[in-house]
């Protein structure tokens, strides 16, 4: 059984960045387990632009930004092993998995970092009528089938949720001939970011129908039409809001859930609310010395901020092998969000080991304008920031400073709330 310093699961923004960052900060042997053919992941496919304007402050496409990691994993001398699933890890930090070329693999390290990304909810957790027909994908397995297999799913669609993926193969099915008839939102809002609304559907004249979804589909062996629906407050259908649309192709972009089956498994406690691990502002979740970082941890809408995020876990999990895996015994405070803040990453501040400021991620559950974002220390305000809107398509921070932190020794919970203005 070989020993690693680091075992990062996941080779894609999450898990290149934190096995670079682990390296840069004293952490020598370091593995990357990564179940696809290539680095990169999910970005591989995202062939549009939008990606590094943060990180490399320069517009690049998904391939491009993945590219610049892979450069710098081989620069490093990063040793990654592709076509590997992991299939279970435990509390000692023993991974057990298996590839075609090394068969069963059982690796012990000490330390682990969780980056296995996220998957998109399939049409079985949406309970729509009718029958199985052909034509219906995820938007993300559309996506792979044009970008990377370059075939076309088909040339009539419509496209249920405007999550990003959704809103972006609106545009990409467009431009590759086909005619999209509608988006249609259950909820009276877009879970996507804003710029994608503009220049992916409002810049082709694409209709975006909120409070409407499918309440049936029609075909045998290949779909030929949807019906739509107008949906009250329960979502229930409202009658006689019925419309019938026909095509041959439904793409759903109805959310994406992070891949924590393995951490679940391991016992690790997860936030009902990301359903991804509860962590600390280290990083670390509640199993000593296993990290979580990315869309694994929280789904993202940006991959600059994976990149921060992970970053940070690297340079964490570099830090506890450097302390001789001595846990987080100090005194703990608990952050939560609370009217209208659906939840915060980190779930949990050390404060006697916060060297620097604390960043806080959050969403909201709906949108705000003209409100407040009101963090409290206790039962005390120390901050009141206004925001001409809040959606929750769109990722909020707060960051929170080391002296601020200090001021109250005796701090025991952090709240972010919204305040409506």
């Amino acid at each position: 059984m070989k020993t690693y310093d680091l075992i990062v699961i996941g080779g894609g923004p999450a898990g290149m960045a934190a096995a670079i960052s682990a390296r840069e900060n004293g952490c020598e042997d370091v593995l990357i387990l990564e179940r696809g053919s290539s680095l990169g992941g999910i970005l591989n496919q995202c062939i549009h632009n939008g990606f590094g304007l943060l990180t490399f402050h320069e517009e690049l496409t998904g391939p491009e930004y993945a590219a610049r990691y892979a450069e710098k994993i081989c620069a490093l001398n990063i040793d990654y092993q592709l076509n590997t699933t992991v299939i279970r890890i435990d509390r000692e930090k023993k991974v057990t998995a298996i590839n075609a070329d090394k068969g069963l693999q059982i690796l012990q390290s000490k330390t682990i970092i969780l980056a296995m990304g996220c998957r998109e909810r399939p049409r079985g957790a949406l309970n729509i009528p009718g029958s199985r027909p052909a034509g219906i994908f995820s938007a993300g397995t559309a996506q792979r089938i044009i970008n990377i297999d370059g075939y076309m799913p088909g040339h009539n669609v419509v496209i249920l949720g405007s999550g990003d993926i959704g809103l972006i193969m609106a545009r990409r099915m467009t431009l590759e001939g086909a005619k999209v008839k509608v988006v249609a939102e259950l909820m009276p809002y877009s879970s996507g970011l804003k710029r994608n609304i503009v220049q992916c559907l409002d810049d082709f004249g694409i209709p975006l129908k909120f409070r409407t979804s499918v309440v049936k589909i029609h075909g045998d062996k290949r779909l030929t039409g949807v019906t739509l629906a107008r949906m009250d407050d329960r979502n229930k259908p409202i009658p006689d809001t019925e419309e019938f649309y026909e095509c041959d192709t439904l793409l759903l972009s109805v959310g994406l859930i992070p891949e924590n089956e393995i951490s679940d498994e391991a016992g690790i406690p997860l936030d009902p609310s990301t359903c991804g691990p509860v962590v600390n502002n280290d990083f670390e979740t509640e199993a000593e010395g296993i990290f979580a970082c990315g869309n694994v941890l929280h789904v993202h809408d940006l991959v600059d901020f994976v990149s921060q995020e992970a970053a940070s876990a690297g340079k964490n999990a570099a830090c506890y092998i450097r302390r001789n895996g001595l846990s987080n015994k100090e005194r703990t405070v608990r952050l939560f969000g609370s009217d209208g803040v659906r939840y915060t990453v980190p779930q949990i501040l050390n404060p006697d080991r916060k060297d620097e400021d604390l960043t806080v991620r959050f969403r909201v559950g709906e949108v705000y304008q003209n409100a407040f974002i009101s963090v409290f220390f206790n039962d005390q305000c120390i901050l009141r920031r206004k925001k001409p809107i809040v959606t929750p398509g769109e990722m909020e921070l707060i960051k929170l400073r080391k002296e601020q932190i200090n001021q109250f020794p005796d701090l025991k919970s952090i709240t972010i709330k919204i305040e409506k203005g």
